[in-house]
């Protein structure tokens, strides 16, 4: 396969109230994108255990494509409980297999065939995940055609100034929602103008291609060089919101190398993070009328 979209950093299972579910960043990533019918990869690692086994066992039943190595460490959980407006708290356990995510030629080799690749600051809150990461950032095709798309997911103090410079000159996309991006331009001294404001200047600075903020019900920005999209957030009877900001990324990318403009990607992946609200759990099955538009 080339023109890969790749899902990149921690797969976990998420502990709900109601059970346990797969979840991290990339896996729901990418799962939302081979969804919408273009070829995607999650790149993990998992613990030689039961829940690594069957982590594995979850994706070959999607029919999700992985590059998940099993390493000595054990398979990572995050502990979720949801508050009663559906917002989760996460207590995420450290020093697990996807904070040790190998680099090796397969790897490399799938870097080479990557059309996009979604990050986040979470998986490089170790070292050896953190390198992995820069090294299939550096082995992907330099055209200006590549996807490298940075999603902050600011969780427990698991990030620091460094970290968030050097992803944001990695990528020509970035994905920040409101909250985080006050925490960042306090960390980058200047936190007393507009959020808009704060969004031109990260755009302008780091040379992005696009900035994406997401405000929660208040609406999602898509701000371009000269240009910014605005999408009100649709008003849906919330299950909780865990995954919905990962199926908004997969579907505006997906969009986006399908060929669409800015403004119809946006207003697709406001439309599919809204029906994931709608569920438990982050990878519910999404309906035709969207993944095939």
């Amino acid at each position: 396969m080339k023109g890969i979209v790749v899902g990149m950093g921690e797969a976990l299972w998420d502990v709900l109230p109601e059970g346990k579910k797969i979840g991290g960043a990339p896996a729901n990533f990418a799962y939302h994108v081979s969804q919408f019918g273009l070829p995607s990869c999650v790149v993990s690692a998992v613990g030689d255990d039961p829940l690594g086994k069957e982590i594995v066992e979850n994706f070959v039943s999607k029919g999700l494509n992985h590059n998940i190595a099993t390493v000595p460490y054990p398979t990572g959980t995050v502990q979720v409980e949801i508050d009663q407006a559906g917002i989760p708290q996460y207590e995420i356990k450290e020093n697990v297999a996807w904070d040790n995510i190998p680099f090796t030629p397969e790897l490399e080799e799938l870097a080479k065939k990557t059309k996009a690749v979604c990050f986040g600051s979470l998986a490089q809150r170790n070292i050896v995940s953190r390198n992995t990461i820069h090294q299939f950032l550096d082995a992907m095709p330099k055209d200006n055609d590549t996807l490298v798309v940075f999603d902050v997911n600011l969780r427990q103090g698991f990030y620091n100034k460094d970290i968030l410079c050097e992803s944001m000159e990695r990528c020509n996309i970035l994905k920040i929602n409101d909250e985080e991006l006050v925490t960042v331009s306090r960390m980058f001294g200047y936190p007393g103008i507009d959020l808009q404001d704060k969004c031109w200047i990260l755009l302008g600075k780091y040379n992005l291609k696009m900035l994406i903020l997401t405000c929660g019900i208040n609406g999602s920005y898509v701000f371009t060089p000269g240009h910014v999209s605005f999408q009100p957030t649709p008003h849906v009877e919330v299950a909780d919101t865990v995954g919905a900001g990962d199926s908004f990324t997969a579907a505006f990318i997906a969009s986006i190398l399908k060929g669409k403009s800015v403004e119809e990607a946006h207003r697709l992946a406001v439309l599919t993070s809204a029906y994931v609200c709608t569920k438990q759990g982050a990878m519910p099955i999404l309906p035709k009328e969207y993944t095939e538009m």
